[in-house]
């Protein structure tokens, strides 16, 4: 037979937790000395025991275990698994509400370290242009992010003060930002954050050259286009101060012409399959390079000095046709600094890109 401390050292429980498990039937031994009360087990109980180590690294609640050591002793293998299953949608479903809370968790911090300006609850109604707002839309629109656990990034902000509209969205790794005058507030700033499906509905709605009307009231949002008009609630999230993520310090500049560019990136060299460090996800990247004071190129796998910035090659040619531009300046700071793609003609219209740090 095995005493308690061989059973703790083989099974992988310490030995004040196989006291507990005896005391709660759970792994009883098969002999306690009635004189010292020390406890000693069936060599065949140490498959139970190992099995028991593994549920409580797994967090199963202790009537769980009881079942499952019952059904694995009886060789109820359906009531194992049934078992086992319903702990992991137990876990999965756990841990999606915990990356909800953590999400909301760094926007408060985020809210503490840089105050932002709340979104407001009161109303407006102001005139713009729909072809305007149908370019700042096109505009913004790739960056928004898809991300169910950041539902703040979940829409387009619309920042609206007397000097005009500005259009935000961002998934963390890229951020567009595009401005548009309007007519008819003169009140103090506004800002909104509108679900992409309205933002997308909206859109539709502005294919002719007559003004349309934007109309916030608390949390209802409505365009009216003609006779045409939709409507729907906003985002109950604060944006992140996106005028603080914008400050870049300046960058060497290039003149690209977009066509030619977006063929040197589809097809010049790539470093495939790299993994981004802020989610693990496997993306693509071009190394780009300014030569000769201001021409971008993008370099070979390796090739380059240590300024040269590696970015997410299809954020990037997604960035250059929201640009919507023959031509776009290209502004390219340090390895570790966002990557800016802005307008010659229009400056308060831009989009930014995180860069990937290279591993060499």
């Amino acid at each position: 037979m095995r005493s308690i401390g061989e059973m703790a050292r083989d099974s992988g429980l310490g030995v004040s937790a196989l006291r507990f498990y005896d005391r709660a039937g759970v792994l009883v031994p098969a002999w306690v000395d009635p004189v010292s009360g020390y406890r000693w087990y069936e060599p065949e109980q140490l498959e139970e025991a190992r099995l028991l180590a593994r549920l409580r690294r797994a967090a199963m609640p202790l009537a769980d275990i009881r079942l499952v050591l019952a059904g694995w002793s009886g060789a109820d293998t359906d009531l194992v698994r049934g078992l086992l299953q319903a702990h992991l949608r137990r876990l999965e479903a756990g841990l999606s509400d915990a990356r909800g809370e953590f999400s909301t968790l760094r926007v408060l911090l985020d809210h503490r370290e840089n105050p932002m300006t709340s979104i407001q609850t009161s109303a407006a109604r102001l005139s713009v242009s729909a072809t305007e707002l149908a370019a700042a839309l096109d505009a913004v629109r790739f960056a928004v992010s898809e991300d169910p656990e950041l539902p703040m990034l979940g829409g387009i902000l619309f920042d609206i003060e007397e000097d005009g509209l500005r259009v935000v969205a961002t998934d963390r790794y890229r951020m567009a930002v595009a401005h548009t005058g309007t007519n008819g507030h003169d009140g103090p700033r506004l800002q909104v954050v509108v679900p992409t499906p309205l933002a997308d509905a909206m859109r539709a709605l502005l294919g002719g050259a007559e003004p349309v009307r934007l109309g916030v009231d608390g949390d209802r949002v409505t365009l009216e286009a003609g006779d045409r008009e939709t409507a729907g609630q906003s985002l109950g999230h604060d944006f992140p101060d996106y005028r603080r993520l914008v400050s870049l310090s300046a960058g060497r500049r290039a003149l690209v012409d977009v066509a030619v560019f977006r063929k040197a990136l589809e097809t010049g060299p790539v470093r495939a399959g790299e993994v981004r460090e802020q989610d693990g996800v496997p993306c693509d990247l071009s190394v780009l390079g300014i030569a000769d004071g201001d021409t971008l190129t993008v370099c070979e796998d390796g090739e380059g000095d240590q300024n040269r910035i590696a970015v997410n090659r299809e954020f990037l040619l997604e960035a250059l046709a929201a640009g919507a531009r023959d031509e776009l300046i290209v502004e390219v700071g340090a390895p570790t600094a966002p990557l800016a793609i802005r307008r010659p003609d229009d400056e308060d219209t831009f989009s930014i890109l995180m860069p990937v740090r290279l591993e060499d």
